[in-house]
């Protein structure tokens, strides 16, 4: 051991420590451990380095971590070390990183909520774990729910699926899934939908049962145990609910963020319905029982739409509409109840108000009177010896007793519902077995534990109790079963817990006890409790801070229970005179709740089942009277009774346990919280099978998988053949303590953490292996790297050095060179540079001299000028300073006087302030005012005088500005004149400089005109050369385009055959869509039409069994007779059942209702896919309506005409009818027997008739051809009215007896019907014109019988059939006509066409030159050449044609002239005759040679042909001795006779027999391959036999002449094609499932699990859910043996003359399936997602793909149905780290799902140590890389789904005439013809 420890606490080795906040923490040694060491040097996953203490006593070491290729096990028991921080891990990895819900634990499931929808429930995961093993399949309630279903099926005992947990760990859905997949997988016995009335029981239990809570939205208030029971064909035939402790106190009390239960809300969600009107509900606010939490609302969902779901499964339960209301009354009643108002009266008393609207309603709805209510409400009644007295209650008494009521009124309601339900789900069947799904609830404790809490703990203390002995049995038998010694394992045994509440004196004993006292109180049962228990039981406890509590040590945890309200919930006691009230209601239902349970009434109103059923909650006894209410049970007792029946049902099944964890309290998708997880596992007992399991063994190995897994701790020498002993012998070397192992007969056992020391003991050699390969492919890659460097130096160092030798003499030379050049053009540089400069100077000199002297005059010029403008100016300034001077004194005076005046002003106003001064003004004021008038006349005079003055000042300052303007422009004309002639002399100058200039331009121009003349000439001659090279250029450009035309032709050529292609797919796509809809149409028709022969079947054997003389009427149908006449049948079946109503009264009706269901649909759908072809009809006859209106309008003078002939027929016929009667009185006139002689009247009378008859024909045969378009026109209606007639219908016969003419018309009308009536629905035989005379010639008793067989009527259908042979020809004339029409103006058309081409054409040769245009017209000769030869070569193809028929036709007309001509001389034969001789069939000889190729046999024959042909047939001699398809050969050889002898009903009853007896051997044989693949090969030879001799065009062209001969002659089998066709699809969907039955055992085995390399994938360890090995053992299947069945089955459709068409597409089929199942299981399984396996199912579809290529057969499409497959594993292999690695997978993995892609990802586990996890980040990438793809959610494949089949046609080159028929066929009863 110490050892060990040393070897496994040393540096880098993983521990879990404890942590306050995650509970175990990850830590890695930074140091090696030594024994001596007082603490451990740690470093955590974020850095940080601790020193963590050991503990001094005990040294216990932390718990190791297992290796990370353990982690994420399915099973946590194949965990090395198995401890609490290694499952807490394990689980949180696969929840959070994997999303794995489920998880392994040995025999437990655990099951994580993760609060999201998870699509891993459909019906394809069910069929995916259907018949699957329980550890070959990742972990899944589905697979719980097989394991349970193929126990009982195997070991013939009942089971239970026990599921817990607290509320909101999701223990109602997955007992919801459970029952799920048993209704699917098992389906019904009684076709009764019993599956779906277990399923249909959910939502009712939910709407009643389950509430909101703040864990939970959905959490059941109740516990429940539903045992669903099988037939002994395991079938479901009905189901029984128990149920346990219903939460009663919700009803009237909800806690803050809680709700009542679900049905309030949704009848309250529901108030505005019309049938809810007169319950008087409103919102759920309105209601004090709906609105204590606070919540009346869930998020996501509608409470509407839930009642809708819920009304529903009531009504498929049985329950009916008025029922469901009555319900709803109660629970509006119990509302309403809430809402009445008690109040104080007094202290010790209390009342309701009057006319309370809420009581008022309650008793509205309950039907009592509201003064009993009222009163008994607020009263109770009080019985002694002598007297009753009635006690008034306080208010909250009174309070209490209500919610009582309203809790007692729900729980009756709650125990009828499901009463009713039991009812609903009771069967007549005897039940086999039953699987028990157990919904309860897990260990609870809260701040304040109650009752309710107190009782479901003690359940969960029984069921942990009867956990752990399970497991302990499991743990007992293994280590027997392998002989291994073992001891008795300790594990937690909570008997002592158990007795302390259950035992005598026991917490519930006590609490009876004290319910029984007078004044029993909580306070003295508590202190009983102290007392009794306190000092006895360590497992009770008193809590330090109160006397009315305790305490109890569960198997979980520690609880405090309050005692208060425990004698309240125990006594469970109601007011009995309100319980009175209501019984006397005139409710019936009320009153029905409160009865016995035996007085009951169903709502269906069926008798109740006998079975008996269990209490649905507990509540008091109802049967017994007031009187002895005292011995009424308490609910404890109740419960304790209960639980110990549940006990005693669980332990007489095998029991399958699911623990539910709930993850977070927050209701957070995929979120984990460790300490409420580990929390609940410590609760469920998923600890306590980890601590029984790491006691013993937990880890088993069989010796073949350690051999595989530890081959590399081995050495050569230790490797012998006995693996057992090689496997022995290395556990002693590598483990030295014997206790850490044993050896038991099939597997070894280890001890926890064994086997992760051996993984580190195979890690560590592989890792030295792997460091030694690396050292040695590290050092020859050196090397190899150092000598190619070292050579690749030495070739680069010579060439460099030449090379730098060469640059140096090359410098060398240049730079000599470089030398003289620079010399020379240094010199020429700077003699040029010289003479420019010279000429330079001079130039700047002449301008500069000639500039300066022209600056100078012009500064002359300019100082003249400016002492003028200044003379001027200084003048204007003077004058103008002048202006402004005076402008300013005279504005200063006026300031100035302004100023004094304002002064004076100022003092007048206050003169005249004064009052003297106001005297003297009033008295001289006239005189002033008279002084002032004048004055301001005076002004005013002035003022003119003034502005004339001012006027004439403007005026002459105007003028005078004139005059200076004037002055001023002279002065400037002044200075222009001067300024032009200094002008005139500089331009005289410049004019002498320019003549002086232009001559030496001139004379440099002369020169440059010379140069550039030398210069056009060099220019023309290199245009020259240009052009020629331009022209060139553009003929390379020209043929450049005409190349480019040409590849842009063909590049639209291929883009529109892309698009042609693509087009074809589509329509290939939706024809296959269409094709497989009909075949599954036709399968299930085929289906119900098996269920159907069962039936009647059994129908038979019932009568036969009642009724010992009755026989089944023998009846044969053809399949296209079934079909079309479905409705007769199924009508015969309900006579035949009514026949026998009395024998299958008791019987189960369901299933006939179902078929009648099931045919009603197809009724419906034929009949619209008929009215669907009806109206393509009508549209058709319309559009030809619309062309034919013009013609129908020539016609109207015709029609006139012909309805005066009908008119004309019609007396005719009146006249014939009188003449038929002579004929009848003539004919009995005389009675004697030679009445009928030859000369007798009666004889003459009948004579003259038929002669004068002959000579109406002949005129009517004329009226007939003009008769001929009225009869186009009433073809339609002809048509149909002659199908409905029928032929035994005496009124038919008796009109047409009336419209006979003579014999000749009788024999012509017949020999027409003859010609004309080929089809097989004819069922009476042919009747010669002789025979019909002889009775009409034959004595007078004869004459009853003229009409017998409808003689007449056959006669009359000739006359007819013949009008339509008319009718015909005028329309295929008229038909020919509209074609010749059509291709002429076609013709003219095309010769429009040509012309204009032609003129085109022309137009485009005058264009071109003479040689070009010689050239186009010969090939456009060529080509109209060509044409014409096409077309003549096309018209004389179609002539040849037309000549091949025609002849064929004439042979035809030939052969039946002779017939009739035969006919027609027998008719001749004198009439003494025909009396004397008896008439005998005319046999006309032929040549043997025109009859070859048939087989003749009798009618009684038929039989022994079909039953030595099909039903005794041997497959397998006939395939290997025969040719390929004889017995369809031979069926058509003697089809081909009963054609060619006309005898159609022959014809018919071969067909219909044969049909028949394929389907009957088909039936009794199906299982079979070879018998399915022969009559499947046989059925197709016989469908191309009548295709190839049909006569058909288009089946002819591959015949030889003589096989065109032995086409069919007189009957049109296209009908019977159909049906043929129809059975060859069954047959082939019945050979696909059969082989797929023989490959679905091989197909997970050969592909997945099988090592096909060996070596590649190595084995991990497994838990206790042992997974198939993967090494081939004796009786596992291979690789090889999908391989040779594959082979078989190729080899045996070749020897049957399958169709290489046909063959294909069953391998097509058949990889489909491989790869569907495939990698359906490779999703569902996580062992198998790894690099290794990638590798193996590569390699298996390498070896698919070459079988495929051995058998020719690589272009079937069989390899692309494998692409998923291949896909999948090439995703295992890629890299799946960056960016890089995602774009790539998300390009490769087309064929995948994003569902299926993400899955395998979060699947993928490493094998080895050196493999890598896939990060959690990276599968997110991928999700948001193929985000946007538009694809289905599905997650599997759908291994059902069947390709549609066709049947290409495949004539045979077989000449039937060289047939021969082999004796060991017993068929010597044919003949060949």
């Amino acid at each position: 051991m110490n050892r060990e420890l040393e070897y496994m606490f040393v540096q880098s080795a993983r521990v879990w420590i404890p942590d306050a906040e995650e509970v175990w923490k990850s830590a890695e040694l930074t140091k090696d451990y030594k024994n001596d060491d007082a603490s451990l040097q740690l470093m955590l996953e974020d850095g940080t380095t601790i020193d963590h203490k050991l503990d001094p006593k005990t040294k216990n070491l932390p718990y190791l971590r297992n290796p990370d290729i353990l982690v994420g096990e399915n099973d946590l028991t194949a965990l090395s070390y198995l401890h609490e921080p290694a499952v807490l891990h394990n689980l949180k990895v696969r929840f959070i990183d994997s999303k794995l819900i489920y998880t392994y634990c040995g025999i437990v499931l655990v099951a994580i909520n993760p609060y999201e929808t998870l699509p891993i429930y459909g019906t394809d995961i069910i069929n995916a774990y259907s018949g699957q093993n329980m550890g070959d399949m990742d972990p899944h309630i589905f697979a719980v729910a097989e394991e349970a279903y193929k126990q009982m099926a195997r070991d013939e005992r009942n089971q239970s699926i026990i599921v817990s947990g607290e509320s909101g760990a999701g223990k109602t859905v997955s007992a919801k899934y459970a029952m799920r997949y048993f209704a699917t997988v098992s389906g019904s016995a009684s076709e009764a939908n019993v599956e779906e009335k277990v399923l249909a029981s959910n939502p009712i239990m939910e709407a009643i049962g389950n509430a909101k809570t703040t864990r939970n939205d959905n959490s059941s208030r109740f516990g429940k145990y539903i045992e669903i029971g099988f037939d002994n064909r395991y079938r479901i035939i009905g189901a029984n609910m128990r149920t346990y402790l219903l939460e009663k106190s919700r009803v009237v009390f909800q806690a803050d963020e809680e709700r009542n239960y679900h049905i309030f809300y949704q009848l309250c969600a529901s108030a505005n319905q019309p049938e809810f009107k007169n319950l008087r509900l409103s919102t759920a606010n309105d209601f004090l029982y709906t609105r204590q939490g606070r919540s009346p609302v869930i998020e996501g969902v509608d409470d509407a739409k839930e009642l809708r779901t819920t009304r529903h499964a009531f009504t498929l339960l049985g329950i009916n509409e008025s029922y469901q209301i009555g319900l709803f009354q109660v629970l509006a009643a119990i509302l309403h109840l809430g809402n009445v108002e008690i109040k104080d009266r007094d202290s010790d008393s209390s009342l309701i108000a009057p006319n309370n609207r809420h009581l008022t309603a309650f008793c509205e709805l309950v039907g009592v009177t509201y003064q009993d209510m009222s009163q008994w409400l607020c009263h109770r009644k009080l019985k002694t010896a002598t007297e009753t007295y009635i006690k008034p209650l306080p208010r909250l008494q009174a309070t209490n007793a209500r919610d009582a009521l309203s809790k007692h009124i729900y729980a009756k309601l709650f125990n009828w519902i499901v009463e009713h339900v039991n009812k609903a789900l009771v069967t007549n069947i005897k039940q086999h077995s039953f699987i028990g799904v157990l919904d309860i609830y897990g260990f609870e404790t809260f701040e304040i534990n109650s009752f309710e809490q107190f009782c479901i703990n003690y359940a969960n203390e029984k069921l942990q109790q009867q956990f752990n002995m399970h497991v302990f049995k499991l743990e007992q038998e293994e280590y027997m079963k392998e002989q291994i010694p073992w001891t008795l394992i300790d594990f937690y045994d909570n008997q002592p817990c158990i007795n302390l509440i259950e035992a005598k004196m026991g917490i519930l004993d006590l609490l009876d006890e004290e319910c029984k006292m007078p004044k029993g109180s909580d306070d003295s049962w508590a202190q009983k409790l102290y007392n009794t228990h306190l000092k006895t039981c360590s497992l009770f406890e008193k809590p330090r801070m109160s006397n009315r509590a305790f305490i109890i040590q569960h198997f979980a945890d520690k609880v405090e229970y309050q005692c208060e309200g425990f004698l309240e919930k125990n006594k469970d006691t109601v007011n009995e005179e309100q319980i009175h009230v209501l019984k006397a209601s005139k409710f019936n239902l009320l009153v029905e709740l409160f009865q016995d349970e035996e007085k009951a009434t169903t709502p269906t109103g069926q008798v109740p089942g006998t079975g008996g059923r269990t209490r649905l909650s507990i509540k008091p006894d109802k049967g017994r009277d007031t009187s002895s209410k005292e011995h009424k049970k308490t609910v404890g007792c109740q419960f304790r009774n209960s639980l110990q029946m549940l006990m005693e049902t669980l332990n007489a099944t095998t029991p399958h346990y699911v623990r539910c964890i709930k993850p977070n309290d927050f209701k957070l998708a995929f979120s984990f919280d460790p300490k409420r997880a580990v929390q609940q596992l410590r609760a469920c007992g998923v600890l306590e099978t980890i601590r029984i399991s790491a006691a013993g063994f937990p880890s088993r190995w069989t010796y073949q998988e350690f051999f595989s897994r530890y081959r590399v701790l081995m050495k050569q020498k230790d490797v012998l053949p006995d693996k057992k002993l090689t496997c022995k012998n290395v556990l002693e070397k590598l483990v030295q303590d014997q206790d850490k192992y044993q050896f038991g007969k099939t597997k070894i056992f280890f001890r926890a953490g064994q086997v992760a020391y051996l993984e580190k003991l195979r890690a560590d050699k592989l890792r030295a292996a792997c460091i030694r390969i690396q050292k040695t492919i590290r050092c020859w890659l050196a090397r190899k790297k150092y000598l190619r460097q070292r050579s690749a130096a030495i070739t680069i160092q010579r060439f460099t050095r030449g090379y730098q030798a060469r640059c140096l003499a090359k410098f060398m030379r240049r730079t000599q060179a470089a030398t003289i050049i620079q010399k020379y053009q240094r010199m020429c540089v700077e003699r040029k540079r010289f003479r420019q400069k010279q000429a330079a100077a001079l130039a700047m000199q002449t301008i500069l001299r000639a500039y300066m002297a022209r600056q100078k005059y012009q500064a002359l010029l300019r100082e003249h000028k400016a002492v003028i403008i200044q003379k001027h100016v200084r003048g204007w300034l003077a004058r103008c300073w002048y202006k402004r001077c005076l402008e300013a004194i005279v504005y200063l005076q006026c300031c100035i006087r302004r100023m004094r005046a304002k002064r004076e002003l100022k003092k007048l106003k206050i003169e005249a302030r004064s009052v003297e001064h106001f005297k003297k003004l009033n008295k001289g004021m006239e005189n002033k005012i008279m002084q002032l008038q004048r004055k301001i006349d005076e002004q005013n005079k002035d003022n003119r005088v003034i502005s004339e003055r001012l006027v004439s000042l403007e005026s002459s300052y105007a003028s005078e500005s004139e005059r200076m303007r004037g002055e001023l422009g002279r002065l400037r004309g002044v200075e222009e004149d001067a300024k032009n002639k200094a002008n005139q002399v500089s331009s005289l100058l410049e004019e002498l400089e320019k003549l002086r200039k232009e001559l030496s331009v001139t004379q440099q121009e002369k020169k440059t005109i010379e140069d550039w003349a030398q210069k056009y000439r060099d220019e023309m001659e290199k245009m020259v050369s240009e052009l020629k090279d331009q022209n060139g250029l553009l003929k390379k450009e020209k043929d450049d385009l005409n190349r480019m035309i040409q590849e842009q032709s063909q590049q639209m050529t291929e883009k529109m055959t892309r698009a042609i292609a693509q087009e074809t797919q589509q329509l290939e796509t939706d024809l296959n869509e269409e094709r497989s809809r009909y075949q599954n149409l036709l399968t299930e028709h085929l289906r119900l039409e098996e269920k159907y022969d069962d039936l009647k079947e059994e129908l038979a054997h019932s009568k036969n069994v009642s009724k010992p003389g009755h026989r089944r009427t023998d009846s044969t149908h053809s399949s296209n007779e079934s079909e079309y006449t479905y409705n007769s049948e199924y009508a015969e079946l309900e006579d035949g059942s009514r026949v026998g109503e009395d024998v299958t009264r008791g019987m189960d009706t369901s299933l006939t209702l179902k078929l009648q269901k099931r045919v009603t649909e197809l009724e419906q759908e034929k009949q619209s896919l008929r009215n669907e072809l009806e109206n393509k009809e009508e549209q058709f006859q319309r559009a030809r309506a619309r062309d034919d209106a013009q013609f129908r309008k020539a016609r109207g003078a015709e029609l006139e005409y012909e309805s005066l002939k009908r008119q004309e027929l019609e007396s005719e016929n009146k006249k014939l009818r009188h003449d038929l009667a002579e004929m009848r009185q003539s004919l009995l006139g005389g009675a004697a027997a030679s009445a009928g002689a030859p000369g007798s009247p009666a004889y003459k009378v009948l004579l003259d008739q038929l002669n004068a008859s002959c000579e109406e024909l002949e005129v009517r045969k004329e009226e007939v051809l003009i008769l001929r378009s009225q009869l186009v026109s009433q073809k339609e209606a002809m048509h149909h009215k002659d199908e409905k007639e029928t032929m035994t219908e005496p009124s038919v016969f008796a009109q047409d007896v009336n419209k006979l003419k003579d014999a000749d018309e009788l024999k012509q009308a017949y020999v027409g019907l003859k010609d004309t009536n080929r089809s097989p629905r004819s069922v009476r035989p042919a009747l010669e014109v002789s025979d019909l005379l002889s009775r009409l010639r034959s004595a007078a008793p004869d004459l009853h019988r003229l009409n017998e067989d409808g003689e007449l009527w056959l006669v009359n259908q000739g006359l007819k059939e013949t009008t339509r042979l008319l009718e015909q020809q005028l329309q295929t004339q008229r038909r020919t006509y509209d074609s010749e029409v059509e291709s002429l103006r076609g013709e003219l058309q095309n010769v429009k066409e040509e012309n204009n081409r032609q003129q085109q054409l022309l137009a485009q040769n005058l264009q071109l030159p003479p040689e070009a245009r010689i050239e186009a017209s010969l090939q456009h000769e060529i080509t109209r050449l060509t044409n014409e030869n096409l077309d003549l070569m096309e018209q004389l193809e179609k002539q040849d044609r037309t000549i091949r028929k025609l002849k064929k036709q004439l042979k035809v007309y030939s052969k039946r002239i002779g017939e009739m001509g035969a006919g027609h001389t027998e008719g001749q034969t004198s009439p003494g005759q025909m009396v004397e001789e008896p008439i005998h069939p005319v046999n006309i000889p032929r040549r043997e040679k025109d009859f070859q190729g048939m087989l003749e046999y009798k009618k009684e024959d038929e039989m022994k042909l079909v039953k030595n042909l099909i039903l005794e047939l041997k497959p397998r001699g006939v395939a290997v001795n025969l040719i390929p398809g004889l017995p369809a050969y031979i069926l058509f050889m003697c089809l081909r006779h009963s054609d060619y002898v006309n005898d159609d009903q022959k014809v018919r009853t071969l067909l219909t027999s044969t049909i028949n007896s394929i389907k009957k051997i088909l039936k009794k044989r199906g299982d079979d391959f070879e018998t399915v693949s022969f009559w499947l090969a046989n059925t197709c030879r016989f469908l191309h036999c009548l295709k190839q001799y049909s006569g058909d065009e288009v089946f002819m062209k591959h015949n030889t002449s003589r096989q065109n001969e032995h086409c069919l002659s007189n009957f049109d089998l296209a009908e019977y094609r159909q049906v043929i066709s129809d059975l060859a699809i069954q047959i082939y969907q019945q050979l696909v499932k059969c082989m797929e039955n023989i490959l679905q055992p091989m197909i997970v085995s050969g592909m997945l699990e099988h090592e096909t390399i060996q070596g590649v994938s190595g084995v991990k360890p497994t838990g206790l859910r042992k997974r198939t090995s993967s090494i081939a053992d004796e009786g596992t299947y291979t690789l090889d043996s999908i391989l040779r069945q594959l082979s078989a089955f190729h080899s045996t459709m070749c020897q049957h003359g399958t169709d290489p068409e046909l063959i294909k597409q069953v391998v097509k089929q058949l990889f489909y399936i491989i790869g569907a199942v495939t990698l359906n299981n490779l999703l569902l399984r996580k062992d198998m997602c790894s690099w290794s396996k990638g590798m193996q199912i590569r390699y298996n579809v390498s070896q698919l793909e070459e079988w495929l290529r051995d058998k020719g057969l690589m272009n079937c499409g069989a390899k692309e149905t494998l692409e998923p497959l291949i896909q999948a594993a090439q995703l295992l292999q890629v890299k799946k780290k960056t960016d890089e690695d995602a774009e790539a997978i998300c390009s490769m993995c087309h064929a995948l799902t994003t569902a299926q892609i993400v899955k395998v990802l979060n699947l993928y586990t490493p094998v080895n140590e050196f493999e890598e996890r896939v990060s959690v980040s990276f599968i997110r990438t991928i999700q948001t890389r193929l985000r946007d793809r538009c694809e289905s959610p599905q997650l599997l494949m759908d291994t059902k789904m069947i390709y549609p089949v066709t049947f290409p046609f495949n004539p045979s080159s077989l000449a039937l005439e060289t047939i021969q028929i082999p004796t060991s066929l017993n068929l010597s009863f044919l003949t060949r013809v």
